[in-house]
């Protein structure tokens, strides 16, 4: 009896902490490209960062999540627990797209930046690709880093 209680216990906690980490939100910007706009999650602390679109089963249309690192540097990201397939943009500080990279799911594949960015922008697999958007392109209305 004892351990059945214990394990509905366990159970309910994990639920609860489970709904707790899907219900945390995170701060909403809207950023352009040419002439789309966009609507991205911002993934700029640690915990969102490491986090970023794991365990999410649905990306609406024109969204995605712009990761802000601390500093400028050679970033990488990879898909472990990620079933939405994915193109990552590389940005420097001034939102100039230096490479895209397309990601395959649940993989632990690095995908790099070329050389220092300040931002990655995850995106629908297929987004960058079917708007001719390319590295040398510009994202514009990044939130500001503190710089």
């Amino acid at each position: 009896m004892l351990r059945s209680c214990l394990a509905v216990l366990l159970m309910v906690s994990s639920l609860s902490n489970t709904a707790e980490a899907e219900d945390q939100s995170l701060p909403v910007v809207k950023l352009s490209i040419l002439d789309h706009v966009i609507t991205v999650e911002l993934a700029d602390t640690t915990a969102a960062r490491t986090t970023g679109l794991m365990y999410r089963t649905y990306l609406p249309e024109d969204s995605g999540m712009l990761f802000v690192f601390p500093v400028a540097g050679i970033h990488c990201m990879w898909m472990k627990d990620t079933v939405i397939p994915l193109s990552v943009a590389f940005l420097d500080e001034t939102g100039k797209i230096l490479n895209l990279a397309g990601m395959i799911p649940e993989t632990l594949t690095p995908h790099c930046s070329a050389s220092a960015a300040r931002y990655a922008l995850e995106m629908d697999a297929a987004w960058f690709e079917a708007r001719k958007i390319k590295a040398g392109d510009r994202v514009m209305q990044l939130p500001d880093t503190g710089r």
